[in-house]
């Protein structure tokens, strides 16, 4: 397992920094000052050589034409050239860094949440999210002040739109099917979440030769995740039923994230995705590193087909990045989070929805079988979770906690694990367990929990 952790940072959390929009931090002045200091933090790393351009995208947000304005001029600001990109998924970001040769990539988005939050996900020139150490510099210059590493006149940037982005994106996605391959006779359901991908995910299907019906295709600026979209599947589920289509596809905000639906309405997520990608590279001998790269949350199901199949399953921190970061050092290229983050290192240098959907359709096309069959290989592990909510200090660094927590993983036998982290967003303390024996899992999240929630009282 890696022992890759978030350091400890006063603005960037697990993906980004994030909060409730025209709120701090979530104010068109901190993503001015992002802007200026991540600008000042690269040319340092440059050795003061003058950089050229930023590519900034955006999903559907109303607060992003607040944000990418303010960005923009942060940018320019400090000599920099602005490409301003659109509502666009946030692994079209990542891409459009790298192919347009940028110094560094700017996504505007809170990914799953509600309208009201916004965020800001940076990429470096390889298209790879920007790496802690480098975060924790671009922290500590966000509240300095830069005026004095302002452009002159005559060294001002300039912004521009790229009116070809989603079709540069759109063929990258195509290139992932071998030879010229298309996915004709396939009927399947989008859901675009009301996001970035409400143009692109629709498009790249219907030129694959896809009967693609979509839903979640109309943001208004508001609706963004609002009853659609990887969180919300409850009408896509229906959608496919009623349409008597082989697969549903539910995206999130971003499109960095895929939950899929069988031909039967059952919700399909990102380990028995992940299974079946990795059963079908193995079969065309594409697989590298032996294995696969997930977190500690995947379920135990997973890690056991893995080594039915002579496979393994090695797991990280929660967070994609951390997933990128491993698959890259030790050699892997598939991996992703039960939440729905696939990352194929062949094609891509973050989670991207899309591309993994795309993926699925083809082996479902190749193979002939339908996805209640090609996305059901292994019997998930009874798993539960339950959050916890505390004021003050992190109960977890209690003794007391620490003892529950030992005597919980005893009680397994070797026939089941516990999880307790702390959440990298919130005040929360997330119990997870999972074994053979469902009812003693849930006894055993339950039991720690109530010692938690003793000692957050007691503090």
């Amino acid at each position: 397992m890696s022992n890759s952790n978030k350091s400890t940072k006063k603005y960037f959390g697990t993906d980004g920094i994030r909060g409730q929009a025209n709120t701090p931090p979530m104010t068109a002045d901190m993503a001015l000052k992002v802007a200026m200091a991540t600008a000042s933090v690269l040319r340092s790393a440059r050795g003061g050589k003058h950089m050229d351009r930023v590519v900034i995208g955006k999903d559907t947000r109303v607060s992003g034409y607040m944000l990418e304005q303010a960005m923009s001029a942060g940018f320019v600001s400090m000599g920099m050239d602005a490409i301003l990109i659109g509502p666009i998924p946030t692994p079209a970001i990542a891409k459009l860094t790298n192919s347009l040769r940028a110094d560094v990539g700017v996504m505007i988005s809170a990914s799953h949440n509600a309208y009201e939050d916004n965020g800001i996900k940076l990429f470096g020139p390889d298209g790879y999210k920007l790496a802690d150490e480098i975060e924790a510099r671009i922290e500590a210059k966000i509240d300095a002040d830069l005026t004095g590493e302002l452009s002159p006149p005559a060294e001002i940037g300039k912004a521009s739109r790229l009116d070809d982005a989603l079709g540069r994106y759109i063929e990258s996605l195509k290139r992932s099917i071998p030879g010229r391959g298309t996915l004709e006779g396939l009927k399947v359901v989008v859901d675009c979440a009301n996001g970035a991908a409400y143009k692109v995910a629709p498009q790249v299907l219907w030129e694959l030769e896809v009967d693609v019906i979509a839903i979640g295709d109309k943001p208004n600026g508001r609706n963004i995740n609002d009853g659609f979209g990887a969180t919300a599947t409850g009408q896509l589920q229906e959608a496919v039923v009623d349409h008597g289509a082989d697969i549903g596809i539910a995206l999130d905000g971003d499109a960095d994230r895929l939950i899929m639906v069988n031909e039967k309405g059952d919700k399909i997520d990102g380990d028995q995705i992940m299974a079946a990608m990795a059963l079908w590279f193995k079969e065309q001998e594409i697989l590298k590193g032996g294995g696969l790269v997930a977190t500690v949350m995947s379920n135990l199901g997973l890690e056991r087909f893995m080594l039915q199949n002579g496979l393994t399953l090695e797991r990280t921190a929660v967070g994609d990045r951390y997933v990128v970061e491993y698959m890259r050092e030790h050699g892997f290229n598939l991996g992703g989070e039960q939440s729905g983050h696939i990352v194929m290192g062949d094609y891509a240098t973050t989670g991207d929805g899309l591309l993994a959907a795309i993926q699925v359709l083809n082996i479902m096309k190749e193979t002939g079988k339908k996805a209640s069959e090609a996305l059901n290989l292994f019997e998930p592990c009874p798993q539960f979770l339950k959050n916890v909510r505390f004021a003050g200090e992190n109960p977890m660094h209690n003794d007391l906690v620490r003892i529950q927590i030992e005597k919980a993983q005893e009680r397994f036998a070797g026939k089941g694990r516990i999880l307790v982290r702390p959440s990298g967003t919130e005040p929360l303390v997330r119990v997870m367990a999972e074994g053979d024996d469902g009812e003693l899992v849930r006894n055993i999240v339950n039991d720690v929990c109530e010692v938690i929630e003793k000692v957050a009282k007691a503090g």
